[in-house]
């Protein structure tokens, strides 16, 4: 439960910055060119909202856990007082005249933002004032174009804003991306001092990779680094890949289908370097301390088959949930063998030793200067590896793999790590960049497709138009959200 809580709490809070900083794109562009924005919130707020506040004649006025303020509109009735109503048998709608509302009453300000906090951690909006939107308030789009709406605007002003949000998500990234060299630099180890080789998926053995392979080349061309390996074998599909084993380099020639079978496989991991067993830290009450095992223990066989490295070890443990074994190790030098009863997780209850002691790990330091064009190339080099991942969605091992909240939450280690935190908001921003210029309507590229075509024909799409474009959209886009985070609900209960 800790851990979901850990994950769950750097999920929102990343998204929450993400959103925020989204839509005060948005909000700043529109503000430039004077354009009203009605609202602005961090969440939504169906019904009532965690916190709202509204700055009128030079003070701030706040309201916490308030309902949502009346709509600007009235149903309108006749001399007699009877509802008026239209040829579908709707009610005619008329706006409010705001000199006849008290002076405390919010809407007597249409000018001035509201700013509020929701209570459903779903996203945020910035409501600009005539533009159809996910709010789909078409209320007022039926009266002539006021100056400060964005309807009345030139097409490029009404460009700048569609795509502020966008512009300021990928900056974030570029940003984040620097500032995380600058602090902590570029650490990672070159696949040649991986000297015990690569532990592979299943997938990968049974394509002839060997658990022990050195990566030498992938497509004759030398990789020094895992993740370039992976992306080059993976995403940019390669068909040879040279290692070094047992002494000697060995050519493999990989199959067309290669990434579509490790993509189907559901193994979350396609190698790792593999590590020696050996404690640093014993945890209380657990049966490594039962039976007496130490920090510096090294663990080198169990039942008397020789297993010494962490990954053939653990898959051993999970395999015999429950049971006594036999565990041979040594310590300071000497060789003990006792016996231990695995718990019914699998688990001996140690921490290991991280394998930078062992491996001689590669580290680069960035001064102020220098950490910025690394940034915004690391930036770069994400999306351009996440644009090439995409042409997987489109087949039927991607598809399944398509994940919602829960998978997003996954990413995030099960500890508070800094460091790890930011380079996947980074990420994340480059994905929420990306996704929304997509010319889909409802997302922020299917406004600027509209706008691209205005600005180039000198026509602009009926109001009319735009509305059931929106409609479509959403549809679409709750129809993504739900089959997402359908599969996120099979991949729990379906292994």
């Amino acid at each position: 439960m800790e851990t979901f809580l850990i994950k769950a709490a750097q999920l929102i809070l990343s998204l929450s910055i993400l959103v925020f900083l989204h839509e005060l794109g948005h909000f700043t562009f529109a503000r430039i060119f004077k354009t009203r924005v009605d609202k602005f919130y961090l969440f939504f707020n169906p019904s009532f909202s965690l916190f709202r506040m509204k700055k009128i004649n030079s003070k701030r006025y706040f309201r916490f856990f308030a309902s949502n303020v009346p709509d600007m509109y009235q149903p309108m009735k006749d001399s007699e007082g009877n509802i008026v109503k239209d040829e579908k048998g709707k009610a005619k709608l008329e706006e409010i005249n705001t000199n006849e509302l008290e002076e405390n009453d919010w809407r007597r300000h249409p000018e001035k933002t509201e700013w509020g906090i929701g209570w459903l951690p779903l996203g945020g909006y910035c409501k600009i004032a005539g533009m159809i939107d996910e709010s789909m308030d078409t209320e007022a789009l039926k009266k002539p174009a006021q100056s400060w709406e964005f309807r009345s605007k030139p097409a490029w002003q009404r460009l700048l804003i569609m795509v502020g949000g966008v512009v300021v998500n990928f900056l974030t990234a570029l940003i984040i991306y620097a500032l995380i060299l600058f602090s902590w630099g570029q650490e990672y180890l070159p696949l040649q001092n991986a000297r015990m080789g690569m532990q592979f998926s299943e997938v990968a053995l049974k394509n002839g990779f060997h658990n022990g392979d050195i990566l030498l080349a992938v497509n004759n061309k030398p990789v020094d680094e895992a993740s370039d390996a992976i992306g080059k074998i993976l995403i940019d599909e390669a068909s040879t890949v040279e290692v070094l084993r047992d002494g000697k380099t060995v050519q493999l020639t990989l199959p067309s289908n290669f990434a579509q079978q490790v993509i189907g496989s559901h193994e979350k991991q396609f190698m790792a370097p593999r590590v020696p067993f050996v404690i640093n830290k014993v945890v209380n009450e657990t049966p490594a301390a039962t039976a007496g095992l130490a920090k510096g223990d090294s663990v080198v066989a169990i039942n008397g088959k020789s297993m010494y490295t962490a990954q053939d070890i653990m898959s051993f443990l999970q395999d015999n949930k429950g049971k006594t074994i036999s565990l041979t190790f040594f310590r300071n030098g000497k060789q003990m063998t006792k016996p231990i009863a695995i718990d019914a997780n699998g688990k001996l209850g140690v921490e290991l030793v991280p394998f930078t002691e062992y491996f001689k790990t590669k580290h680069i330091e960035y001064g102020l200067l220098a950490s910025i064009p690394a940034g915004i190339e690391m930036g770069v080099d994400k999306l351009t590896s996440y644009v090439k991942q995409l042409k997987f969605v489109f087949t039927k091992q991607g598809a399944k793999q398509i994940g919602g909240f829960g998978t997003i939450g996954s990413l995030f280690p099960s500890i508070w790590d800094w460091q790890s935190f930011w380079g996947l908001t980074a990420f994340l921003s480059i994905i929420l960049a990306f996704m929304n210029i997509l010319p889909i309507p409802a997302l922020d590229g299917g406004h600027t497709l509209f706008l691209l075509y205005e600005i180039v024909t000198g026509r602009k799409p009926s109001d009319k138009f735009l509305e059931h474009a929106q409609m479509v959209g959403l549809i679409l886009l709750f129809a993504l959200l739900i089959y997402a985070n359908g599969n996120d609900l099979l991949h729990l209960f379906i292994k």
